[in-house]
């Protein structure tokens, strides 16, 4: 499949390589194309245009970029209405602070701005540097993955999968809420009690 990112980040960066490893094509939309090319260039995987550029691209989108940048990230992109959006991204204000509680989520605010667009939630609470494999070890690592569209749902769930992720059916979107609280947690596991990002949560089954 083709994938577009908005945003060229460690995160975008990551989960780029993992799709790209497993045979898909993906393009980075930036705000700063000129200043991201030579960075994604050593990664040896992809492209680099505008955010338009990256949207008419994807055939799926991936919103890999701060949550305060959403809204103009989306706005700069435009090209999203019917697609698959994956949320990667968690609640944070620009000091790190939680900035949605329990009543919404930050998927669920992204879904009011782009109601033609299945919104997917997933990939959050992961650390950047296992996103490439989704893997710790021998250990696959849990992907839970939320949306209200049953057919959206799958198709990311099944490029989880394609990474090397264990995918976990979360739900509807509104379980967002929950998944963001848990990329909190690993924040606070990895960063506040210094385990560091070589972390990540996986799924136990009977």
């Amino acid at each position: 499949m083709r994938i577009g990112f908005l945003g060229t980040g460690n995160v975008a960066s990551q989960l780029a390589l993992g799709l790209s490893k497993a045979g898909h094509g993906v393009k980075f939309g930036s705000r700063n194309p000129n200043e991201a090319r030579e960075r994604i260039v050593k990664l040896g995987i992809g492209s680099v245009g505008s955010h338009s550029e990256a949207s008419e691209f994807g055939e799926i989108m991936i919103l890999a970029i701060p949550y305060s940048a959403v809204s103009e990230s989306i706005s700069a992109a435009w090209k999203l209405d019917g697609k698959i959006i994956i949320d990667v991204t968690n609640p944070l204000t620009p000091s790190f602070d939680w900035a949605i509680g329990f009543t919404t989520s930050g998927a669920e605010e992204i879904a009011k701005l782009l109601p033609e667009a299945q919104i997917v939630k997933a990939f959050n609470h992961v650390f950047a540097e296992n996103m490439a494999t989704g893997r710790l070890g021998q250990v696959a690592l849990m992907a839970l993955v939320a949306g209200d569209n049953a057919g959206a749902k799958q198709v990311v769930m099944s490029l989880a999968r394609d990474i090397g992720f264990d995918a976990v059916d979360a739900g509807p979107l509104k379980s967002a809420r929950y998944m963001e609280a848990l990329g909190m947690q690993l924040i606070a596991l990895g960063y506040d009690q210094k385990m560091g990002t070589g972390i990540g949560f996986s799924f136990a089954r009977k």
